[in-house]
C-alpha cells in the first residue's frame, strides 16, 4: 500500500468529530464504533458516507439489520441526501421466516456463509466504493463456527475492503455476554458512543498513527443529525495581544483599577441580588463598542428584553450596540447545554467574530449546566483559553448574604480572578431616616497595582455615578457596612 496515501485524512462529516480525532480519519483503515442501542452509531455513518457524497465518491451502506428502505427514510428525515449511496441489503426477509428455512446436514453458517460472503464481493467489485459503512459487523459472529473463525472471516474481510482502496467504519453490538474486544483489537480505531444520566458523550479510546483529543466530549443527536463538542483544552489555543488596559468609561471606575481591566486578564464582579453588577461589566462593553470592539454577553438568569430594558433605563444603549454588531447578548438555559457545548459556542464567539470581551452572568447559572460535572475544572479551562485568546473576561457572581460576614464567593472560584471587584450594600444614616446605598471597591489585581479605597456607587437614569473616595465607613469586611455620620470624604 502507498505509505502517502494511507496517510490522507477524510472527513467524518462531524465538524467536532474531526476536530477530537485530529482532522479525519486516516484513509484506507479500518474503524469501530462501539455503544449501546440508542446512542448514535448508525447516524454517524450516515454522516461519513455523506463526506463521501460531498467529494464525488460513491460510498457503499452494508446492513445486516435493519432493511435498506428503512435506514433510506430514516436518513432522508435526518436531511441527508441517499440518492448517491449505494447499499447492500443483508438483513433477514420476511420470506426467511415464512418459508420455514431448515438445515438437516449442515449448520446455519455453513449454508449461509459461502451466499452472504459472494454478495459482498459482487457488489463491492460494482460499485469499488472509497468508502464503507457496515452495521453491525458482530452479526457475521453468527456465521462463524467459533471465535477464531470469527476473528480470521472479520480479518480477512476488512482486508478485502481496505485493499480494495476503501477507508471502513463498522459498528458492533457488543454485550456482557459477547463482548467486542476482540474487533477493538483487530480496528486501527475506536469511538465509543454513551449514553450516560447527564447526557450523550463520545470518546476515542485508540488511533493508531494518529493523536487524538482523550477524555469525553458532549454529544447531541438533533434533526439535523450528529453534534459533537469537543472537551476544551485550553493549551492547545494561543493568540498574540497587547496586555493593555481597557477603560471602562466611568474615571472613577478607572481610577479604582489604576486604568481599567487589563486584556487578557479575568475579573470577577461579585455582590448580592440587585446591587449592579450586571450594569458594572456591560459599562465595559459600552466603552468598548466606541472603540469598534465586539462583546458578548452570556445571560443565565433573564431575558435578553429584560437585560435590555433594564440597561436602556440607566443610559446604555445596548440596543443600538446589538444593532451596528458590536454586543451580541445571547440568552443560555443552562440544563439544554453541556460544558463543552457552552464552550464551542464562546469558541465561535471568539474565533469567527472576533469578540474582544466576554461576561458570563451568572456563575450560579453556569454552574447549572454542569450536570454533576466539576464547576471549577470547566471554567478554569474555560477562562484559560480567553485568557490565552488575548479576550477580556467578566464574571458576575452573586452572594447570598446581602448584609452580614463579606464573601467574595461561594463556590470556590476567586483563584480564578485575575482581578476581583465588589459592591456591596452600606447603611447610612441621614438626620431621621437611614438610607441604603452601595459601596464599590477593588480587592485584588494581578497585574497592576490599584486604590484602595471605596467609593459610593450610584445607578442613575444617566449612567454610572461614581463618588469620590469615602471616609467614615465602617465594617464593610466583617458585617453589615454603616456610613458613621461625620466622617469626611478623602481626596
Amino acid at each position: 500500500m502507498n505509505k502517502q496515501m494511507s496517510q490522507n485524512r477524510i472527513s467524518l462529516g462531524i465538524t467536532g468529530l474531526n476536530e477530537v480525532i485530529g482532522g479525519g480519519l486516516i484513509s484506507q483503515r479500518s474503524y469501530l464504533v462501539r455503544g449501546g442501542p440508542g446512542t448514535g452509531k448508525t447516524t454517524l455513518g450516515f454522516h461519513f458516507l455523506a463526506a463521501g457524497v460531498a467529494v464525488g465518491e460513491t460510498p457503499l451502506f452494508i446492513t445486516l439489520g435493519e432493511p435498506e428502505a428503512q435506514l433510506r427514510a430514516n436518513a432522508t428525515s435526518l436531511g441527508f441526501d441517499m440518492e448517491a449511496m449505494a447499499f447492500l441489503d443483508l438483513s433477514p426477509s420476511s420470506e426467511f421466516f415464512t418459508e420455514v428455512q431448515t438445515y438437516d446436514i449442515f449448520s446455519p453458517s455453513e449454508v449461509e456463509r459461502e451466499p452472504t460472503t459472494q454478495k459482498i464481493i459482487e457488489r463491492v467489485q460494482a460499485v469499488k466504493p472509497q468508502r464503507v459503512f457496515l452495521d453491525a459487523i458482530t452479526q457475521f459472529r453468527y456465521l462463524a463456527a467459533d471465535e477464531f473463525q470469527f476473528r480470521k472471516q472479520v480479518l480477512s474481510f476488512l482486508r478485502f475492503l481496505v485493499e480494495g482502496g476503501a477507508t471502513v467504519v463498522f459498528t458492533s453490538e457488543g454485550t456482557s455476554s459477547a463482548p467486542d474486544d476482540d474487533l477493538q483489537f483487530i480496528s486501527d480505531g475506536v469511538i465509543y458512543l454513551e449514553l450516560l444520566t447527564e447526557g450523550r458523550a463520545l470518546s476515542v479510546t485508540k488511533l493508531r498513527g494518529s493523536n487524538f483529543r482523550s477524555g469525553r466530549h458532549s454529544l447531541r443527536l438533533t434533526q439535523a443529525g450528529m453534534e459533537v463538542y469537543p472537551r476544551l483544552l485550553p493549551d492547545n489555543y494561543q493568540q498574540d495581544f497587547v496586555a493593555e488596559a481597557i477603560s471602562s468609561g466611568v474615571p472613577e471606575i478607572d481610577e479604582l483599577l489604576h486604568g481599567g481591566l487589563e486584556r487578557g486578564t479575568v475579573t470577577v464582579i461579585s455582590g448580592p441580588s440587585g446591587v449592579g453588577k450586571t450594569t458594572v461589566g456591560i459599562q465595559f462593553m459600552k466603552e468598548a463598542a466606541g472603540r469598534g470592539e465586539r462583546s458578548v454577553v452570556y445571560i443565565f438568569e433573564e431575558s435578553s428584553s429584560t437585560l435590555l430594558r433594564r440597561c436602556e433605563s440607566v443610559n446604555i444603549p445596548v440596543g443600538a450596540m446589538m444593532g451596528q454588531g458590536s454586543l451580541s447578548v445571547i440568552p443560555v438555559e443552562p440544563l439544554l447545554y453541556s460544558p463543552d457545548q457552552f464552550a464551542c459556542m464562546v469558541r465561535q464567539e471568539v474565533e469567527q467574530e472576533k469578540t474582544r470581551i466576554v461576561m458570563i452572568d451568572s456563575i450560579s447559572g453556569y454552574q447549572l449546566s454542569m450536570q454533576g460535572q466539576d464547576l471549577v475544572n470547566n471554567l478554569h479551562a474555560l477562562c484559560k483559553y480567553l485568557k490565552n485568546m488575548g479576550v477580556t473576561v467578566i464574571l458576575i457572581n452573586e452572594v447570598e448574604a446581602i448584609s452580614g460576614d463579606f464573601r467574595l464567593t461561594e463556590i470556590g472560584i476567586s483563584y480564578l480572578a485575575d482581578n476581583l471587584l465588589f459592591i456591596r450594600y452600606m447603611e447610612r444614616q441621614l438626620h431621621n431616616r437611614t438610607e441604603i446605598r452601595k459601596a464599590i471597591g477593588v480587592i485584588k489585581k494581578r497585574v497592576s497595582n490599584f486604590e484602595r479605597t471605596l467609593r459610593e456607587l450610584d445607578i442613575t437614569r444617566y449612567g454610572i455615578k461614581v463618588s469620590k473616595p469615602i471616609g467614615g465607613l465602617r465594617g464593610i469586611l466583617s458585617s453589615a457596612p454603616v456610613w458613621i455620620e461625620g466622617g469626611a470624604d478623602q481626596d
